[in-house]
């Protein structure tokens, strides 16, 4: 009996430890929130999962430079709280006028747990207004600031339902959006479109901070209207940030499928003033899911923190060496 006993209490401190450590992968505290899964590398990249508020990216750093944009709002926070802070490295799902409030996905308690070497992953509970619950899996590389995170949708209402990818992360502001064109699928004139407000979409928008060089649009600063919709297909676009650190993500994209964003946007970028919220959101979007009950559908972002120059006063941004850094990153 005794030995029986033992064996047991050995399998659960097992698992308890199992699920605690793994090489460059702990649990830890962050600002207010508890038991937060950190991934670590041997290059110098950290990032911090959170579960409290959503199931999100609290910080991704380079050799201590942070990329993400965190509230001072998330320091408050506390477990009765009323407060569900909502900043940093976010995920949604969409399209933005289609999806109803979603509260268990966007702002509800996750379940973490660590999954392998530099692997997590974090579970939502189930949406009954989206009919779905979703899955967030993190793999940190070890010889590199790559981090893998693949959102998975999972149907588990009793109909068909459509949705999409939609990445919504908060990047530190007073950096340049630097957005790939592909001139085989292009439908915007201009690159891009201008949103003004909520219902009112620019075609041939103008703005003293947006500009076409070569193949890109760069987007200098803040526009005067923040929301911008691109139709690019290139599978990865760039924000080089104040800190010497350009934050890319690349995705695989789908000509020929339906994208369900107003105007079939592909991936947008929301830039407002400082003042207003010092962050610059950058958002991958995904063509849509027709899922069948108890069906799954997956979308994943690669994220990149990359050693480059932010250009000095009077200078520009070196597109060709930035281009020919990502390049690589996309084979």
């Amino acid at each position: 009996m005794l030995a029986r006993y033992i064996l047991i209490l050995s399998c659960l401190l097992i698992q308890i430890l199992g699920s605690q450590a793994e090489p460059g992968a702990r649990k830890i505290k962050f600002l207010n929130y508890p038991d937060c899964i950190e991934l670590r590398n041997s290059v110098g990249t950290v990032a911090i999962l959170g579960h409290h508020v959503g199931g999100r990216v609290l910080s991704y750093s380079q050799d201590g430079k942070e990329s993400l944009f965190i509230g001072p709002d998330e320091s408050e926070w506390t477990p009765n709280g009323n407060k569900k802070p909502s900043s940093a490295g976010r995920f949604d799902i969409g399209p933005e006028y289609l999806i109803p409030k979603r509260s268990e996905l966007w702002s509800g308690v996750w379940e973490a747990k660590i999954t392998g070497p530099r692997k997590a992953r974090l579970i939502s509970k189930e949406a009954s207004d989206a009919g779905i619950r979703l899955i967030r899996d993190f793999v940190l590389a070890d010889d590199s600031s790559h981090l893998v995170c693949t959102q998975t949708m999972e149907n588990i209402s009793q109909k068909t339902q459509r949705w999409c990818h939609w990445g919504r992360m908060f990047a530190i502001h007073g950096g340049i959006g630097v957005v790939p064109l592909s001139p085989e699928h292009q439908r915007f004139p201009k690159g891009y479109i201008m949103m003004r407000g909520r219902d009112e979409m620019l075609i041939l928008p103008e703005d003293p901070m947006i500009r076409k060089r070569g193949n890109f649009i760069e987007i200098l600063g803040p526009p005067t209207e923040p929301k911008l919709g691109f139709d690019s297909f290139a599978g990865w676009f760039a924000y080089q940030m104040p800190n010497d650190l350009a934050f890319v993500k690349t995705y695989k994209t789908f000509p020929k499928r339906l994208y369900g964003e107003i105007a079939g946007l592909t991936l947008s970028i929301w830039y407002p003033k400082k003042d207003w919220v010092p962050a610059c959101e950058l958002e991958p979007i995904g063509p849509m899911e027709a899922m069948k009950p108890g069906q799954k559908a997956s979308f994943t972002e690669n994220w990149y923190l990359l050693k480059n120059s932010y250009p000095k006063k009077n200078s520009q941004l070196d597109l060709q060496l930035l281009e020919s850094k990502v390049k690589p990153l996309l084979k």
